[in-house]
């Protein structure tokens, strides 16, 4: 993905760290894409909830809106576009947030 992103120009940090004020945990995400998405990488056998919650932190912690969680690992290409005030209002209205 990095050398993709080279090769067309597009500004991107990898593995961007990002300070918590909770007992100084330091989270990285995978890359962040002209300082407006947050891009989560992953190769593992199916998306689980945590990993929509992990970007979602990454998310609430970089005060960007959009994330992209990515994974290679499955039978093809699976992502899920992730909006953090719209995620935030259906976890809200489910309870479960």
């Amino acid at each position: 993905m990095e050398y993709e992103f080279q090769k067309k120009g597009i500004q991107y940090e990898r593995e961007k760290f990002y300070q918590v004020k909770y007992k100084d945990v330091i989270l990285h995400a995978d890359f962040t894409i002209d300082n407006k998405i947050v891009l989560e990488a992953k190769a593992i056998s199916y998306l689980t909830d945590n990993h929509i919650t992990q970007t979602l932190n990454y998310l609430a912690i970089s005060k960007l809106k959009l994330g992209l969680l990515i994974n290679f690992g499955e039978g093809s290409l699976n992502y899920k576009r992730i909006l953090l005030e719209r995620e935030r209002e259906l976890r809200r209205l489910s309870g479960s947030f």
